[in-house]
């Protein structure tokens, strides 16, 4: 049973705001076979649960364009929905309507305006009707009140004007809300869709792929599933799932994930999920669900649309109907401003700004590798004053460089002591230590491990080994006491070049100086900077010392 039940979209153009989302609701929730129904405004998109054996995805489409919602089925990785023009009825009413201006010279052209009102006035009648059979009273019915009191007073020149200027506002709302739309497209097709068989090197649908398939991801192509690398060595960006600028070495074993790309190299990869259960697939379900989410702002507005349309009726019918009963002499303009108070305080664009505002928000989110459980969150984070960053790893690289590294001795060239640091340093599988031998291979000093005697580590103090005789201890002024304790031959140590003059065997000599730092990323400063224009105070937390604090607010401290 759980293998009929189906999740299918539809892009329904027709629904226009908020208010039509109980007409949706009221169409499908009763037909035999629907699970689950789950509205998104700002793309028009309606995603249905239901069951293939008892009602099928044309059925279901049927039923929303039987309420003329104008639904169609939306397909995977499809972005090429945008209406760059209105409709061929919207069209025409508006040619007609704009050659009935033409009475000023030619009386009987006017007359074109009534055509206007015959071709566009069956759409706004059959979606009203729908709209009453379904208890709801939406925009269409405000607009077909209007139209019919106009018609009514025989002014069909301003009924043609409120029919083309609404169905010219719901095309501009589509236009509109199709960056909303083309923002989740983004997201959803991110994975390619075809996937190289690694075996036979066919190319197949990834959602026909099985767990445990070997795939080849050439250089340049993208990685279709997420799984583990089983065989060759390249680089992977990852900055449109993660957010990381830089690429990502993989090698064997190393996890990958559908739609990053991979840069250089051949890697084959075994499929860890199915296609629908991917990183990326989740994102966009996970940005779905939150979007269906109303925030607090959502709730009110949608609490007061309940309201707001019922009174915006009953203030329009008063206009017109108490200065009749009261027998006010001509009545027309009543009547007319009836019409305009009908019109005038329609809600759509009321209650359609703060979902389309806050399903973009969400999406740019995603697609920055920051997911929101919905729009309550983002209303939260508009309220935040003050932002504290961790500092290793958040405003820091958490990679160590060396900033200063000189000689305190005239006998010993910094290649010699280089040489020394890094050798030693290479035994050392600390974060320092790397970057102590990469400074050094920066300068054209390559380290010999094999060189190192007796090589040792000390705990937050640092390093010692022996080459060529000599000892040689690298560390912070912890080091030095111990090195100072160290029972030595005083012949030994006096024949070290550490020693400034050979007579002298009281203890080591420092020969010299080296300062590491974290250095902050890049982007940190941007970040803070904008922040600030935002009127947020920015705060770093650590647990390193006052010193390593202090330089990490150096480097941000234009601020």
């Amino acid at each position: 049973m759980v293998e009929n039940i189906k999740r299918s979209s539809f892009e329904v153009l027709g629904m226009c705001c908020a208010t039509e989302e109980a007409l949706v609701e009221r169409i499908l929730k009763p037909l035999r076979g629907v699970k689950d129904v789950s509205v998104i405004v700002p793309t028009r998109t309606v995603t249905v649960v239901h069951d293939v054996l008892l009602i099928s995805e044309s059925q279901i489409a049927d039923a929303l364009n039987a309420a003329r919602l104008e639904a169609s089925l939306r397909l995977q990785g499809e972005t090429d929905n945008e209406k760059k023009w209105p409709d061929l009825t919207t069209m025409v009413c508006g040619l007609l309507l704009a050659l009935s201006f033409l009475k000023y010279a030619y009386q009987p052209l006017g007359w074109l305006a009534l055509g206007s009102v015959v071709i566009g006035f069956p759409k706004v009648l059959l979606r009203a009707i729908a709209s009453i059979k379904a208890l709801t009273l939406n925009i269409n019915i405000l607009v077909l009140l209007a139209v019919c009191g106009t018609a009514a007073l025989q002014d069909f020149w301003e009924a043609g004007i409120i029919i083309f200027l609404f169905s010219i506002a719901q095309w501009l709302e589509t236009r509109a809300t199709h960056k909303a739309m083309v923002a989740m497209s983004s997201l959803t097709s991110m994975a390619p869709q075809k996937a190289v068989i690694a075996e036979t090197g066919e190319l197949v649908d990834v959602n026909d792929v099985k767990i445990n398939t070997i795939l080849a991801v050439k250089a340049g192509d993208a990685i279709p599933l997420d799984g583990i690398v089983v065989e060759g060595k390249c680089e992977v960006d990852e900055k449109m799932l993660t957010g990381e600028s830089l690429p990502v070495t993989k090698e064997l074993d190393s996890v990958v994930w559908a739609g990053t790309i991979n840069v250089n190299g051949y890697i084959s990869v075994k499929t860890t999920v199915l296609a629908k259960d991917t990183v990326v697939a989740r994102m966009s379900k996970l940005v779905e669900e939150a979007s269906s989410r109303k925030s607090r702002t959502q709730r009110f507005i949608d609490h007061f649309a309940k309201y707001y349309i019922p009174a915006v009726v009953l203030i329009s019918a008063s206009i017109a109907v108490v200065p009749a009963a009261l027998k006010v002499p001509n009545i027309k303009p009543w009547f007319h401003l009836a019409i305009v108070v009908l019109l005038s305080a329609c809600p759509c664009a009321l209650i359609l700004s703060t979902p389309v505002a806050i399903f973009c928000a969400l999406t740019k989110a995603a697609i920055s590798g920051l997911l929101l459980k919905g729009g309550d969150y983002i209303e939260t984070l508009s309220g935040i004053k003050t932002v504290a960053f961790d500092k290793t790893g958040t405003i820091t690289r958490g990679e160590f460089t060396v900033t200063d590294f000189s000689v305190s001795v005239d006998d010993i060239s910094i290649e010699t002591l280089l040489y020394w640091v890094s050798s030693v340093e290479s035994k050392s599988s600390h974060p320092m230590a790397a970057a102590l031998v990469e400074y050094g291979m920066l300068n054209s000093v390559k380290p010999i491990p094999e060189n190192v005697e007796n090589f040792q580590n000390f705990p937050g103090e640092g390093v010692y080994g022996i080459i060529n005789g000599k000892d040689i201890y690298i560390g912070n002024r912890r080091i030095g006491a111990r090195a100072g304790s160290e029972r030595v031959d005083c012949r030994t140590q006096c024949q070290s070049p550490e020693i400034s003059t050979p007579n002298q065997c009281c203890g080591p000599t420092l020969v010299g100086v080296f300062r590491l730092a974290d250095t902050c990323r890049s982007g940190a400063l941007e970040a803070i900077e904008e922040l600030k224009l935002l009127g947020v105070r920015s705060v770093m937390l650590t647990g390193d010392s006052s010193q390593a604090a202090m330089y990490a607010q150096s480097q941000v401290c234009s601020l």
